[in-house]
């Protein structure tokens, strides 16, 4: 354990230090560091075991953490602007009001993660599992979860606007008063969902067809 520690504490003062120009920390043991409000921005992540870390407030634009390990990581408000998270396990993490508009997260692991207030414009979910995640009031304008799972996901008042759902799993999720306008649902699964006072002008159905607003004359 003592090892451990004073492993972590060197990673730590490696990070924290403004005149170490190493920006790799691949494949490193950091479970339960703390990293908080720390300007990681362009550091290499790849593969790192970031489990329970506390990244809350950080500045990870363009850091690369794809395949890296943030099981129930802490990143509270951290600005994640275009960095790449592909295949990144983030189960069970808080992304409350995190900024990942533009970032790469195709097939990352959201089940169970808190995404309320999340700005998530024109990033790439692709394939991403968004499971029983709390994506409350997100921002999610233009962007792509095609062939995503979001199995009784929360998206009540969710910005869907010109969202690409095609072929997503939408099963019994909750998607009251989300805004899906311009939004394509083609062949999504929409079994059980919710979709009570949702706006769906101009969306694109599961069948194909598109949902026009209705036009009532006085």
């Amino acid at each position: 354990m003592k090892n451990y520690a004073a492993q972590q504490e060197f990673i730590l003062s490696q990070i924290t230090n403004k005149y170490y120009q190493r920006r790799d920390f691949s494949g490193c043991d950091l479970r339960g560091i703390d990293l908080k409000g720390i300007d990681l921005s362009g550091v290499n992540f790849i593969g790192a075991d970031l489990r329970d870390a506390n990244l809350c407030g950080c500045i990870l634009t363009r850091a690369n953490l794809s395949g890296a390990n943030l099981m129930q990581a802490n990143l509270r408000e951290a600005n994640l602007y275009e960095a790449s998270l592909c295949e990144a396990n983030l189960i069970n993490a808080d992304l409350t009001r995190a900024n990942l508009c533009g970032t790469f997260l195709w097939r990352a692991k959201f089940t169970g993660s808190n995404l309320w207030g999340a700005s998530l414009c024109d990033v790439d979910l692709r394939e991403a599992d968004l499971s029983e995640a709390k994506l409350i009031e997100a921002s999610l304008i233009e962007a792509n979860l095609v062939r995503a799972n979001l199995t009784a996901a929360k998206l009540c008042g969710a910005k869907l606007l010109e969202a690409d759902l095609t072929e997503a799993n939408l099963t019994g999720a909750d998607l009251t008063w989300a805004n899906l306008t311009k939004a394509n649902l083609n062949k999504a699964n929409l079994w059980e969902t919710n979709l009570i006072y949702a706006k769906l002008r101009d969306t694109i159905m599961p069948d194909g067809t598109i949902e026009q607003p209705q036009i009532v004359i006085y």
